[in-house]
C-alpha cells in the first residue's frame, strides 16, 4: 500500500532537518534503486514515492505548503520518470553509484594523486629556531620503465572488444537506461596484452625522493606544513596530491613552553637569597646574568624579556621565566649548626 505521509515516507519527524532528509533519502534510494532491484515493480514504486517526498520536503516553500494544505497545496508535485528523478538529485545518485543515469565516470578521466603524510621529530632548541633538512620519502610515481603505459617495450595496448573502447557499458531496463564500467578493461577502453615486467601492467612504481624542508621557527607539536604537490603523482594528467609533514617536539631536559614564554627553576642557596646575589641563568641562547635581590622568597619568578620562542606567525619572541627555588641544606657541621642556631636566637631578639 503507497504511504501518504511523506515524512512516513521518509521514516523522519516533521521537524526533521534537512540532513537527516539527506541522509533517509540516500538510505532508500540504494535500498530501492532500480539497478539493484531489476524487474521489481515495488521496488520502483517505492523508489518514486521516496523521490517524490524528497523533493517536496528539501524544499523550504514546498515543504511549508505541504505542511499547511497537505498535497493538495503543491499542484502535482511529482515526477514523470526515472531520468526525471535522475537529473532532479543526479549529486545524490553521484555520490552512492558513482553515476546518475546519464552520467558516466571513466577510469581514465584525471584524477589527483594521493596526499602523504610524514611525521617528523625535532629537538626543542630546532623547534624554537627553524632550521632546514633533508627528508626521503616514498612515494608512487609513473614507472620509469614504461613511462607509465604499463605496456612492455615495442607493444601497445589493446581495444577493449566487450566495451568497444567506451570504457563503458548501457543497460536498458524499460523505462531508463544505465551505463557502467566495462567488467572486461575496468573502465581503461583499453586492454593490456604484455605488461610492463617492471610495474606488472599498473605503469606505477614505488620511488624514494629527496625532498628539502625548511621548519619555520616556534612550531610546536601538532603544528604541520604542507608541502603542495609533493604527494603521490595523479592519475591521467590530475595533479599530484601533497605531503604533509606532522611537528613532534622532544621535551627539553631544563625548559618548558608555554605558548611563546619558556620556564625553567633555577635553585639557590639560604645565603644567596637573604644576601642578595648574581647568578647565571641558562636561555636557549647562552647563559645571562640575573641579580637576585636581598631577601628573595623561594617561588618568586623573574621575566627575561625576549628570551623565550620565536612567535611563528610574527615578529618578536616570548619571554623566559625564571622560578626561584630556595635550597635547605641537609647536612650541616657542627660550626654551621651554631652559626644557625646564633642566627636564629639574634631574628628573635
Amino acid at each position: 500500500m503507497k504511504k501518504s505521509c511523506y515524512y512516513e515516507i521518509l521514516g523522519v519527524e516533521k521537524d526533521a532537518t534537512e540532513d537527516e532528509l539527506k541522509k533517509n533519502y540516500r538510505k532508500l534510494a540504494m535500498q530501492y534503486h532500480p539497478d539493484k532491484n531489476p524487474g521489481n515493480g515495488e521496488a520502483e514504486e517505492r523508489f518514486k514515492e521516496a523521490a517524490e517526498a524528497y523533493e517536496v520536503l528539501s524544499n523550504r516553500n514546498k515543504r511549508e505548503r505541504y505542511d499547511r494544505y497537505g498535497r493538495e497545496g503543491l499542484g502535482g508535485a511529482g515526477f514523470r520518470g526515472f531520468e526525471d528523478i535522475f537529473s532532479n538529485f543526479g549529486d545524490i545518485f553521484d555520490d552512492i553509484f558513482g553515476f546518475n543515469g546519464k552520467r558516466f565516470r571513466s577510469k581514465t578521466a584525471p584524477r589527483p594523486g594521493a596526499d602523504l603524510r610524514y611525521d617528523l621529530r625535532l629537538s626543542f632548541t630546532d623547534a624554537a629556531f627553524g632550521f632546514s633538512t633533508k627528508i626521503d620519502i616514498e612515494k608512487s610515481d609513473l614507472c620509469h620503465h614504461c613511462q607509465g603505459t604499463g605496456t612492455a617495450h615495442g607493444s601497445k595496448p589493446q581495444t577493449c572488444g566487450y566495451c568497444h573502447g567506451k570504457g563503458q557499458i548501457t543497460q536498458s531496463n524499460g523505462f531508463f537506461s544505465i551505463s557502467s564500467t566495462c567488467p572486461k578493461c575496468q573502465g581503461c577502453g583499453e586492454i593490456i596484452t604484455e605488461p610492463c615486467n617492471i610495474c606488472m601492467g599498473t605503469g606505477r612504481e614505488k620511488i624514494i625522493k629527496a625532498i628539502d624542508i625548511k621548519i619555520p621557527a616556534g612550531v610546536e607539536t601538532g603544528n604541520r606544513l604542507r608541502l603542495r604537490g609533493e604527494g603521490e603523482r595523479g592519475y591521467f594528467g590530475g595533479p599530484s596530491g601533497d605531503l604533509f609533514i606532522f611537528i613532534h617536539v622532544e621535551p627539553h631536559d631544563f625548559f618548558e613552553r608555554h605558548g611563546n614564554d619558556i620556564y625553567c627553576r633555577i635553585s639557590i642557596s639560604f645565603a644567596q637569597a637573604a644576601l642578595g646575589a648574581t647568578i647565571q641563568v641558562a636561555t636557549l641562547n647562552g647563559t645571562q646574568k640575573v641579580k637576585i635581590l636581598k631577601g628573595t622568597q623561594s617561588g618568586t619568578v623573574f621575566r627575561l624579556k625576549g628570551k623565550g620562542i620565536p612567535h611563528l606567525k610574527g615578529y618578536g619572541r616570548g619571554d623566559q621565566l625564571v622560578e626561584i627555588i630556595i635550597k635547605v641544606p641537609t647536612k650541616l657541621n657542627k660550626k654551621q649548626e651554631e652559626l644557625l642556631k646564633e642566627f636564629d636566637e639574634l631574628s628573635h631578639k
